[in-house]
């Protein structure tokens, strides 16, 4: 790569950029406002293909339901793929912006609840939008095949794989590379990159104890599942205290304890719903196998009626990215933001992204990208306090959106431009 072609590029691309970025607030805004919930992201896709349509790609629409792919063939020259995930999360945002998601929805479980965009994935879908308006205006300064993907359901993990099933594999063109990014908590306007393992692999379960219901007056005639439940949760945190190596990276959390309706009434059942964060197979595995032995065991302990029952709710591949590939981005970042790109540490979040580099089998970079205001960031930074900034998935979390927008914007361009020729 041309560390010279990239500069020239961005200083091309600079005044076009900065005219465009108060139509992608606009944008960016007019989506936050109107979030939706995973594989039932209609409006935001429609939002994306019209877009698409509008700078001249040829745009297919409802792949794995709600996804969208657009096509740019300019020329002969790499086959490049930029990828934006659309969907929110079932949270009742308290951010105070004035642009804040007031939305409610029904889950996939008939439940009413809060919708907001509080993993960022509103942004993720201006910057793509971005990305291919100037792409398109600007045919002159590259060649190659642009395909750019937006996804739905990176939230509940089914997303790519759905638009994999769909034929996204056969139906376009095999790219020589796929990159994306994602807004976290990070000073603005900086990116930072890192070969190899870069995000954590995720696997949710729901696990049910069966007990047998009683009086609250009476709990010698029951067999308690709310003890069963608390004993359990508690035993399982030594799972990753006691029996994988310091030295491994995991997290298990437990996010729901659900039982009984009544304080007086000692219910029939219990469940619990547990995330599992692991960068290593045989650590995933062992984990997963731990959870089964140990939940089986209290249930014994406390003489349930039956076996628990275990039902996976999600799961993500490790994140990985190729070490010769991101090589090529980091040049073109340094390059274009100089010290602000940097060698980030992996983070314990999980994403789908890499379904479509395992299916394609090619290579595929993926990046974050600053979103939180500079001085706030040092700030805490400087006094140890960097957990209390609200991360992706906080109800408060929100990105400033300048320089935000165009750094992302920035950074997806550079990291493209990389390939095309």
């Amino acid at each position: 790569m041309e560390t010279d072609k990239i500069q020239v590029f961005n200083k091309t691309m600079e005044p076009f950029i900065d005219e465009l970025l108060p139509e992608l607030e606009d944008i960016y805004k007019d989506i936050h406002r109107n979030p939706e919930l995973s594989m039932q992201e209609f409006r935001t896709a429609k939002i994306a293909a019209d877009y698409l349509v509008r700078y001249e790609f040829d745009v297919t629409e409802k792949i794995g339901i709600t996804g969208v792919v657009g096509l740019m063939k300019n020329g002969e020259g790499p086959v490049v793929m930029l990828r934006a995930d659309m969907d929110a999360l079932p949270v009742t945002e308290a951010t105070g912006l004035p642009y804040a998601s007031t939305k409610i929805a029904r889950d996939e479980e008939d439940t009413e609840v809060g919708v907001s965009h509080v993993c960022g994935h509103d942004m993720h879908v201006a910057w793509l939008m971005g990305a291919a308006r100037l792409f398109s205006e600007h045919r002159d300064q590259w060649k190659g095949t642009l395909m750019v993907v937006f996804q739905p359901g990176e939230e509940v993990g089914r997303g790519a794989q759905g638009m994999i099933d769909d034929g996204l594999t056969d139906r376009f063109p095999r790219p020589d590379i796929i990159l994306g990014q994602h807004v976290m908590v990070g000073e603005t306007g900086t990116v930072g990159y890192r070969s190899g393992a870069i995000l954590s692999a995720g696997n949710s379960l729901k696990v049910k104890l069966f007990g047998r219901g009683a009086h609250g007056s009476s709990p010698q005639t029951s067999i308690d599942p709310v003890i069963m439940a608390a004993s359990t949760a508690m035993r399982l945190q030594t799972i990753v205290s006691r029996e994988i190596a310091p030295i491994e990276n995991a997290v298990l959390t437990i996010g729901a304890l659900q039982a009984g309706t009544k304080e007086n009434i000692i219910p029939d059942d219990a469940t619990l719903k547990l995330n599992i964060r692991t960068f290593d197979d045989g650590v995933r595995d062992h984990i997963l196998s731990a959870v089964k032995r140990i939940c089986c065991a209290e249930c014994a302990a406390s003489n349930a009626p039956r076996d628990p029952e275990f039902t996976s709710l999600d799961s993500y591949p490790l994140t990985e990215n190729d070490a010769i590939a991101t090589a090529k981005v980091a040049e073109a970042f340094h390059a274009q933001f100089g010290e602000r790109a940097y060698e980030t540490q992996p983070a314990s979040a999980s994403e789908d992204f890499s379904i479509f580099g395992r299916n394609w089998k090619v290579p595929y970079v993926f990046w974050f990208v600053g979103g939180t205001d500079a001085n706030t960031y040092l700030q805490a930074k400087k006094n140890n306090q960097l957990n209390s900034i609200p991360s992706n998935h906080s109800p408060k979390f929100a990105p400033v959106i300048h320089p935000t927008l165009k750094t992302g914007l920035q950074a997806m361009m550079t990291a493209a431009i990389a390939w095309l020729d």
